[in-house]
């Protein structure tokens, strides 16, 4: 039986933390009810919109955030974590608010660009243009040997930004061909594999054909790393 109590800090959107909460379950070695990961989902999808915070002046998700810290503390969780990749661009503050150790998403990535055998050298990423612009991803893969591609502006503004929306507003499957156009384009440009640096567009891509290279699923990736955190 797992004694660790997992947090969840989600809302970010909803679906992604669903989606989340699905593969947790399904990714964990369980025979029976008792040998899953017990886990408290924080859901809230009040929290300001992260791009929008941090590239347009929008109101400050933080407090909002610090609630839902709050709220898992108070259940008895032992550790957090957060299917949204924007939102860890508020990660320190969100660290220094709490004794309990995060889970942080980018980790998570780069731990299963190692199990998927992806060599350092040079991939996609793919993200929300905050997470980007907070080069979040960069910073760290890059620092680990990987070279980061990325769609350009007129990419984003047509492509990635619209079908993530499309995500938020329940219309997944139209998300798709904009979404594996982007990651294509990126493939041909000589990324060997693709990191989907935002919990929507994972969503996305699973409405279609699945893509012909390594694909980075940070809902995966973090499910992995928190199921790790749990057994250990």
């Amino acid at each position: 039986m797992v004694e660790k109590l997992l947090g969840v800090l989600g809302g970010m959107g909803p679906l992604a933390s669903a989606q989340f909460m699905v593969r947790l379950t399904l990714l964990t070695p369980a025979e029976q009810d008792q040998e899953h990961i017990p886990t408290v989902l924080w859901s809230d999808p009040r929290v300001p919109p992260r791009t929008a915070a941090r590239l347009a002046g929008g109101a400050d998700p933080l407090p909002a955030m610090l609630r839902g810290i709050r709220g898992l503390e108070a259940a008895g969780c032992g550790a957090i974590a957060i299917p949204c990749n924007t939102a860890h661009g508020w990660y320190g503050s969100m660290r220094d608010a709490t004794s309990l150790p995060i889970l942080h998403i980018v980790d998570a990535a780069a731990a299963d660009l190692a199990r998927q055998g992806v060599a350092p050298g040079r991939i996609g990423l793919m993200g929300t243009a905050a997470t980007l612009a907070m080069r979040l991803y960069q910073n760290k893969l890059e620092g680990a040997g990987w070279d980061c591609l990325v769609p350009d502006e007129a990419e984003m503004r047509r492509l990635v930004t619209p079908a993530i929306d499309l995500v938020k507003a329940n219309r997944v499957a139209e998300a798709y061909p904009p979404l594996a156009e982007v990651a294509r384009g990126l493939a041909a440009r000589g990324a060997r594999a693709v990191v989907l640096g935002c919990t929507e567009i994972p969503l996305g891509l699973a409405a279609g054909p699945a893509l012909p290279f390594p694909i980075i699923d940070t809902i995966d990736a973090l499910a992995r790393t928190s199921i790790a955190w749990a057994l250990d």
